[in-house]
């Protein structure tokens, strides 16, 4: 009976794939292959600035990027992560262009020697509505796609292992400082480092802290280098893949779809047509 109860308890023979993977995602445009969330980024990024004027660039906002926020239930992120992003570059666009646009001749507003134009201030708009359509294209992306999914099916499709390692080391780069930074934070605090108080002391407490940062990133390297070669990494020849995400016909024609439009929108461009 002991012998029986064992044989039925045994796990399936494909549980060697992780649960992170093969779990469907929470909504539609989580499950959608990572390839087409790469196209659509790249088309709404390209198109914000082919386009031009203050009307396309919110149009593509409101289609590309809210809409599908909003269907995947990640708005709210979505919206915090893209201003943190943009922010920086956002403010000095929108001022460098309202007080230094070359042809503005509308004065709204004038400080000493610097004068704000209505034609600065559009442009400044413009400007501002394609910084957050672009990085609100790739917040999404980079919310409703997991770098492994990606990573795999880059090197289904012939991509080098080398570049999908790199294209996954480089999206996680950033979320695994924060999170490391965090816990020698959280450490250093423990043993009394004041982080908190003034901001001299707050610029002294940074000082304990990148130190191990930086140390740890490259520890980290290290390893996962090591880590690689000992699982081949580099050996020649294709990989065999257990799992794949999924592809649908209607995703592939919707690639190409969007590939071609982005081309058209280009070619109406710059032949004129379209001022």
């Amino acid at each position: 009976m002991a012998g029986g109860a064992g044989l039925t308890s045994a796990p399936p023979l494909d549980r060697g794939i992780p649960d992170f993977l093969e779990r469907p995602g929470p909504s539609p445009v989580h499950r959608l292959n990572p390839l087409t969330k790469a196209t659509l980024a790249t088309v709404t990024a390209v198109a914000a600035v082919a386009l031009g004027g203050l009307v396309g660039p919110v149009v593509l906002v409101l289609v590309a990027v809210i809409l599908p926020a909003a269907a995947a239930g990640v708005l709210g992120r979505l919206i915090r992560t893209s201003l943190l992003l943009a922010l920086p570059i956002a403010v000095s666009a929108f001022l460098v262009n309202l007080f230094f646009f070359p042809d503005g001749r509308t004065v709204l507003v004038e400080v000493g020697p610097i004068t704000a134009t209505a034609e600065g201030f559009g442009f400044a708009l413009e400007i501002l509505a394609r910084i957050l359509a672009i990085s609100g294209a790739v917040t999404l992306f980079y919310l409703t796609t997991r770098p492994a999914a990606l990573v795999i099916d880059l090197e289904r499709r012939g991509v080098s292992p080398r570049v999908g390692f790199v294209a996954n080391a480089s999206v996680q780069t950033v979320p695994a400082m924060v999170e490391r930074a965090a816990q020698i934070t959280a450490a250093q605090r423990a043993r009394g480092l004041d982080t908190e108080g003034s901001v001299w002391r707050r610029i002294r407490g940074i000082v304990p802290i990148v130190g191990p940062v930086i140390l740890g990133s490259i520890a980290e390297v290290e390893e996962r280098t090591m880590a690689l070669e000992a699982r081949g990494f580099t050996r020649p020849g294709r990989r065999t893949l257990l799992w794949t995400p999924s592809d649908t016909t209607f995703e592939r024609i919707l690639r190409w779809g969007l590939v071609a439009a982005l081309v058209g929108l280009i070619a109406v461009r710059v032949t004129g047509v379209l001022r």
